[in-house]
């Protein structure tokens, strides 16, 4: 049996950071577990047509390995060599097992450790667990009626196969949140028909991208330099959450008149116009920055299904419609998210009392600064329930995550104990704090049922602040809040 200090589960950005803060401390004994046979996580992943980034790319990098990017908003090829850049400047694939499914992770009581199995039959016994699979690594499939007969091909956008030829294809796309308004102009041009399935559409804002030149690269790529423009951009975007919580007005005034205009200035037709209009306050769900998404679904080869012209079944050939329509096709793309909120977690986690992780989460997901959960000891969730940020880099808050790891692993060393845990007070003082502020953004009163919200109806992926008010919380640990055994 291998036996490590910090098991880390997941090596995409919160796997990379826990062991780069890992080394850092000078704590070596770690091991990555990585079920796919390659690291990277969500941006080596998703490598589907029109892929990129829609947070500015000097903002969504790992705060002290700045990089020469090539635009403002890269696509998912340059990310992925940043990835790959960062993995081997730290020398994480030694650290690493691919081709490592965890299929459960047990507390024993005996030891007060860590037994975290894997699907080939491996057990490794680890003092510290830190889940770092993150909320976008589980992809969701609507179960349509008679979806496993259809003879065409068919994927969903996280695990495109590019050996399949779409070109003069006759393709459905079904989705249209953001990885959906990304493939559709990229494969609008090529295909012979694109049916396109819009449940409900969201609000979308011009992209305000920019390519460097050379010489900007380099600079960009300068540490100091670098560390300027992120806090030129981190500030600029804080801003929004003024609008997300206090301010509808400035939602309306700065956001909703300028997609309104949008949808205005690059649609003609009024039925195609009031289609793509949402019906909810912007914000209430991710708004989509694109320049070309709205030329796309005007061309003559596209086809927009609404709600009432949607799927009512698919068959061997293609997909019957609400309106009885029956369409043939050669492909059918599912661009239906992920399990993102009840799912944040896809293996079962067993806690000191024989409980799971699951039963503890059975009303909704919640942990005490989205991170760690009483009666779990020493297990640690990076971009767990209310982490998640709609204005700002997601890596910015798992920095902050790592912030309070480091110190919790420290604080009990430093006591020499072995074991820390979260209180069930402190845990539900804060999950109390963070869905009374909740009440008050766009994410909950926004008119909108979005994949923010778990089937309880709370909003359990984003956090209902400024992301520095996080950065904050999480920077203070408060020993008080946790017991040491």
């Amino acid at each position: 049996m291998t036996s490590v200090q910090v098991l880390i589960i997941g090596s995409g950005f919160g796997g990379q950071c826990t062991a780069i803060n890992l080394l850092k401390r000078g704590l070596q004994d770690f091991l990555i577990l990585e079920r796919r046979d390659f690291m990277g996580g969500t941006w080596c992943q998703n490598s589907y047509p029109g892929a990129a980034v829609d947070v500015q790319s000097p903002l969504y990098s790992i705060s002290h390995e700045p990089y020469a990017w090539s635009q403002m908003f890269v696509e998912q090829a340059e990310l992925e060599q940043y990835t790959n850049h960062v993995i081997d400047k730290y020398d994480l694939r030694s650290k690493t097992k691919t081709n490592a499914n965890v299929v459960k992770v047990e507390w024993n009581k005996a030891t007060t450790r860590w037994l975290a199995h894997i699907e080939n039959g491996e057990v490794i016994s680890a003092q510290f667990v830190v889940n770092a699979s993150g909320p976008l690594s589980t992809p969701v499939i609507p179960n349509f009626k008679g979806r496993d007969t259809f003879k065409g091909e068919s994927f969903h956008t996280n695990n495109w196969n590019h050996d399949y030829d779409y070109r003069g294809k006759h393709v459905a796309i079904i989705g249209s949140g953001a990885s959906a308004a990304q493939v559709i102009p990229a494969i609008a041009e090529d295909v012979a028909h694109l049916h396109v399935f819009q449940r409900s559409p969201h609000w979308v804002m011009p992209r305000p991208d920019y390519k460097f030149s050379q010489t900007q690269q380099k600079l960009v790529g300068n540490k100091l330099i670098h560390k300027g423009v992120r806090t030129a951009i981190y500030w600029q975007l804080e801003t929004r959450m003024i609008g997300f919580k206090y301010s509808k007005a400035m939602l309306n005034i700065v956001a909703q008149r300028v997609a309104l205009k949008h949808i205005k200035n690059q649609i003609k037709d009024p039925k195609m116009r009031k289609a793509v209009t949402p019906d909810y306050t912007i914000g209430c769900k991710r708004i989509i920055l694109s320049n070309t998404l709205y030329p796309a679904l005007s061309r003559d080869n596209v086809t927009l299904h609404t709600r009432d012209s949607g799927i009512q079944s698919i068959d061997e050939k293609g997909i019957f419609t609400k309106d009885g329509q029956h369409l043939d096709l050669d492909l059918i793309i599912y661009s239906t998210g992920y399990d993102a909120t009840d799912g944040v977690i896809s293996y079962p986690v067993v806690g000191k009392r024989g409980n799971t992780l699951a039963e503890f989460w059975e009303e909704y997901p919640r942990a005490y600064l989205g991170t760690t959960i009483p009666d779990f000891p020493n297990f640690f969730v990076v971009t767990g329930p209310n982490t998640g940020i709609g204005h700002t880099s997601a890596i910015f808050v798992i920095e902050a995550q790592m912030n309070y790891i480091m110190k919790a692993i420290e604080a009990t060393k430093l006591r020499g104990k072995s074991v820390i845990e979260v209180t069930k007070q402190a845990e539900s003082d804060y999950t109390q704090m963070i869905h009374h502020e909740m009440k008050s953004t766009v994410w909950q009163s926004g008119g909108c049922n979005s994949w923010y919200k778990s089937k309880s109806g709370h909003v359990i992926a984003m956090f209902p602040g400024f992301s520095f008010t996080y950065y904050q919380l999480a920077n203070k640990f408060q020993s008080n809040h946790h017991e040491f055994s």
